[in-house]
């Protein structure tokens, strides 16, 4: 099923995860009080608005409800950040990503309703919108420009399956290199029948991806 994200503030981080939840086939709504950056990110986005994102009128107006996810992207402005994960949390989008740029603020967002923190240079625009638009992925880190590890849930057609069946070198073009069993890492063996439970490590190439999530 399609995601629905908001993103609101185009600095870097906001307009890099505007552009990739686009281009993997989400619905992206835009925000910014800067006329010239909802412009240039509007090719980007399935809806534009220039909004004051500090104004709980205008943050409101922008019909988050309707949201899978609410990215509220503005590190480097409290009060519009406080504001717009405010009103997310007030009407009820599952999910609310902020960016955050102290551990303050960090504290501060999640006490107002932030369900993630993320702190730009840990993350970037790209690897937020892997695991944001995947309900598999759990975390994304990129190798090199075409190979990606991926900390992902098995499929649900693949519980009760070992390695071997699923073959999915073959049916996905992926490796599993490691299965998290309750708190620790270790090597998966062929014969591990794959529990709900399980947290598998696997290595891929970024164009195989959509195999899984698909």
């Amino acid at each position: 099923m399609t995601k629905s994200i908001a993103v609101l503030g185009l600095g870097k981080y906001g307009t890099s995860l505007a552009q990739s939840m686009y281009e993997m086939g989400a619905d992206v709504l835009i925000a910014d009080i800067n006329e010239d950056k909802v412009k240039d990110a509007a090719a980007y986005s399935t809806s534009a608005v220039v909004a004051d994102l500090r104004n709980e009128d205008e943050v409101t107006k922008l019909g988050l409800k309707n949201m899978d996810i609410a990215a509220v992207c503005m590190s480097g402005n409290l009060s519009a950040s406080i504001m717009s994960v405010a009103v997310a949390n007030e009407q009820g989008v599952p999910l609310i990503v902020a960016k955050s740029s102290s551990d303050r603020m960090t504290s501060i967002l999640k006490k107002i309703g932030a369900d993630k923190v993320i702190i730009p240079e840990e993350y970037g625009g790209q690897q937020s919108a892997r695991i944001l638009a995947s309900n598999t992925f759990l975390d994304y880190f990129q190798v090199d420009k075409t190979l990606c590890m991926v900390e992902m849930n098995p499929l649900a057609k693949w519980i009760g399956k070992d390695v071997r069946q699923l073959n999915l070198r073959k049916n996905y073009g992926v490796n599993v290199i490691a299965v998290k069993k309750e708190d620790h890492w270790a090597t998966i063996e062929p014969d591990h029948p794959m529990r709900e439970s399980d947290k598998l490590l696997i290595v891929a190439e970024k164009k195989n991806l959509h195999k899984i999530n698909r």
